[in-house]
């Protein structure tokens, strides 16, 4: 626009000076000049004025996207995801969310090996279960809070009745056909969004030994040995609270007390505690996990080589790491020990055989299918290993014949197909070494599993 204005500037100039008559009327050439400048700077002022009204609706819509990206770091900061998925919550008035979901899992076996059946056998078996969950979210905006609601249903144990293992084959098995409360919680923002108080009826695998690859069983892994580490003795989802604090954007810090036999009676007398310490990474642009847990059961367990002592706590200590290696693969691993002189009697494998672990590991791979065109499907795999405790096979050392306790071995994988955004289906594949440490009587024969799992969200 400059160099269109010095043009014509110019060119009248240009006439004004060679003395031409150009105009019939009164006005002179000069004052034909003045009017051109004039709205040639009516012009340019109207330009600058839009330029700037442009740049404070920029710098406006910056801002409100600065304010939810802020807000939406802090919601994310907050681990409070459910270790069931039950779809996308649909909102229905402010603040209150529903939600609503269905698993069904078929799965069946080469070798059942339950030490109270007829062992001789070592048939096949195949066998069903389903659960099914509803939800109900209600956010308080106005005081920072936030009240929760779960109720679950389900039928069948599934394989696990049929197996005796360290570690069983399906984290989904819920043999209760009657609808009940499994969460009933309410939580407090404090300090500013940096802390979160939460109290009710916890399930503390929500909150801690948590994993973005290896923590719902009707969408990643179904082995129990994947969802969380067995050598953490966590309750049944029970009272208790939790208080989280966020001290800075990379570290969470984490305290959790719920009544460690779940039946809400002297809650004060058999607690389950446990401190978590997380710190979110970003290397390179990748986004990581690195948590660090401790805890303490005061639930009464009996000393494996001195049985008269049955009121002794026990404690432990774990890991779970995931890291993003590219924007589609995800890999995780944990870690767990615990102490290994003393066993809970109401923990057992199925037959009522009573032991303890001392380690656990697992490792693997999420990755999402982006790559092959499937950007919705997933495909995970991992393998394991859970560790008897040393003291428990000193004290099974004696009998005849003594235990062995070898490591029991576990490798699963699977393929989330994407259906549509209310279905999906997982092929799934166990594969189980040394079951029970080999200590099931006449059969110490590998497991393989195959199966099939649905998921449904409304």
């Amino acid at each position: 626009m400059t160099a269109v204005r010095n043009v014509v500037l110019f060119s009248m100039a240009f006439v004004f000076l060679s003395g031409t008559p150009v105009f019939a009327d009164d006005l002179s050439v000069r004052d034909e000049i003045a009017q051109l400048k004039a709205r040639v700077l009516a012009l340019e002022n109207k330009l600058s004025e839009h330029d700037k009204c442009m740049n404070e609706q920029k710098q406006c819509i910056l801002d409100q996207n600065n304010k939810i990206v802020e807000y939406e770091s802090r919601l994310a900061q907050f681990d409070t995801t459910l270790h069931r998925q039950t779809g996308m919550p649909i909102s229905i008035a402010e603040g209150l969310e529903i939600g609503a979901g269905g698993t069904m899992i078929i799965q069946g076996a080469n070798n059942t090996n339950n030490a109270a059946a007829d062992i001789t056998k070592k048939e096949n078996r195949t066998d069903a279960s389903y659960s099914a969950d509803i939800t109900i979210g209600k956010e308080f905006k106005e005081v920072g809070g936030r009240a929760f609601l779960h109720l679950e249903a389900g039928q069948g144990d599934g394989l696990e009745d049929d197996l005796t293992l360290y570690s069983n084959v399906n984290r989904d098995a819920d043999n209760d056909n009657n609808v009940r409360l499994s969460e009933l919680w309410y939580e407090q923002a404090l300090f500013k969004d940096k802390g979160a108080f939460t109290f009710g009826k916890l399930d503390p695998t929500a909150y801690f030994d948590n994993n973005e690859a290896a923590n719902d069983e009707t969408t990643q892994f179904l082995g129990r040995i994947f969802r969380n580490s067995p050598t953490i003795e966590f309750p049944d989802n029970t009272a208790g609270l939790r208080l989280a604090y966020i001290p800075a954007k990379w570290v969470e810090l984490g305290l959790g007390v719920f009544d460690g036999n779940s039946d809400w009676e002297k809650v004060g007398d058999n607690l389950f505690n446990i401190g978590q310490v997380a710190f979110k990474t970003n290397f390179f642009g990748l986004s990581g996990n690195y948590r660090f847990l401790g805890w303490n059961n005061n639930v009464y367990h009996t000393k494996w080589l001195d049985t008269g002592k049955e009121k002794e706590s026990a404690y432990g200590f774990g890991l779970s790491f995931d890291q993003k290696a590219s924007d589609n693969v995800t890999a995780f691993c944990r870690y767990g020990w615990q102490d290994p002189k003393v066993y809970n009697p109401d923990i057992k494998a199925t037959g009522d055989l009573n032991y303890s672990l001392e380690h656990s590991w697992s490792a693997g791979l999420q990755v999402e299918g982006k790559p092959w065109g499937r950007e919705n499907d997933v495909v995970g795999f991992a393998v394991g290993q859970a560790f008897a405790s040393g003291d428990y096979k000193k004290a099974g050392a004696s009998l005849s014949p003594a235990i062995k306790a070898r490591p029991e071995g576990h490798l699963e994988a699977y393929y989330r197909i994407h259906i549509n955004d209310h279905l999906s289906l997982s092929p799934d594949f166990q594969y189980i070494w040394s079951p029970f440490g080999k200590d099931v009587a006449d059969d110490t024969g590998s497991i393989f599993i195959g199966g099939m799992r649905t998921q449904v969200d409304f």
